[in-house]
């Protein structure tokens, strides 16, 4: 195989899964599920049928990925968050394959524990504090915390916390608001040229 499943894992059939990606303790991959190359999933994480999982994933411990949900490339799960897929759940009453949507776009990170009620989208390189609870959809670079969950901030394409300027204090990208959203100044390799010539000097 050009991934690695521990043997105390288990993957049904009919489940794709792309090279390099690492399957550690006590997973269960459902029939279905595609997962993307260079992935990792820690102890005790499952993988519902028919999630889309991309490329670079990185889920932490504990973490139920439920069917209706898909993660793009580089997306990361903290430790013990939570996805839902019915907003009216009844135990008697079972909605089959009937589930909301839910994505979450490439780069965002979800914080531990933080709960992503479903429905929703998280928009790219957005960052979910611990603990939050998301109720809405979530515009890219949005830095949320709270419950439930509130902008407070926004956050570089590396993780970092912009200033209150729209700079990165890390890579030094220069960011400008148009829209309620925030969009890139120039190019990257500038920016990365400023951070490396500051850290130099």
């Amino acid at each position: 195989m050009s991934y690695y499943v521990h043997p105390s894992s288990f993957i049904d059939d009919n489940v794709e899964i792309g090279e390099n990606t690492k399957i550690w303790y006590f997973c269960h991959v459902q029939s279905g599920a595609k997962i993307g190359k260079s992935c990792s999933f820690g102890q005790n994480v499952n993988v519902s049928n028919n999630v889309i999982i991309g490329d670079g994933v990185k889920v932490q411990n504990n973490v139920s990925i439920y069917e209706g949900v898909e993660l793009e490339d580089y997306v990361f799960c903290g430790p013990s968050c939570v996805f839902t897929n019915d907003l009216t759940p009844r135990a008697r009453y079972p909605k089959g394959h009937k589930y909301k949507k839910t994505i979450i776009r490439h780069d965002a990170t979800l914080g531990a524990n933080c709960t992503i009620v479903c429905g929703h989208e998280i928009g790219e390189f957005a960052t979910i504090a611990a603990g939050a609870v998301v109720t809405k959809n979530v515009k890219p670079h949005a830095l949320m915390a709270g419950v439930p969950a509130k902008q407070i901030g926004w956050v570089c394409e590396c993780g970092q916390v912009l200033n209150s300027n729209l700079i990165c204090p890390d890579c030094m990208r220069k960011f400008i608001l148009k829209n309620n959203k925030i969009i890139l100044v120039g190019g990257v390799n500038d920016f990365l040229i400023v951070a490396l010539t500051r850290r130099a000097a």
